[in-house]
């Protein structure tokens, strides 16, 4: 079984129940250098870190699926995830509006659900 890595809590109830989910309440960058710090542990990316049509300063929630299994480091994997956490210290971070979090949250559901899906 793989290996939730998320800091939205639709995520975490959506998935606690069938994943391992690593639920980190932090930001966009802590949850790009917690996976990043799983991978150089040996875990493998089985999502990408910056999917879907979402700018990295448009939602503070993420999730990404990575192996549970280790093996030795992988370097796509790291390179994935570094030019990821790059790209995402390009956008300034926004404030954005309680009443659009729920959102949000339901648009990283949804894309982390869809790559799932589509991996099963």
């Amino acid at each position: 079984m793989d290996i939730v890595v998320t800091n939205n809590p639709l995520v975490k109830a959506q998935y606690e129940d069938r994943y391992t989910v690593n639920f980190i309440e932090t930001d966009l960058l802590g949850i790009l250098t917690a996976v990043r710090n799983l991978i150089h542990k040996g875990h493998q990316l089985l999502t990408h870190p910056l999917m879907g049509s979402v700018k990295p300063n448009e939602s503070p929630y993420k999730s990404v699926v990575i192996s549970k299994i280790t093996e030795s480091t992988n370097a796509q994997s790291v390179t994935v995830i570094e030019e990821s956490i790059q790209a995402a210290k390009k956008f300034s971070p926004r404030d954005i509006p309680e009443q659009c979090l729920n959102d949000l949250q339901v648009v990283d559901l949804s894309l982390i659900s869809s790559a799932i899906d589509y991996n099963k």
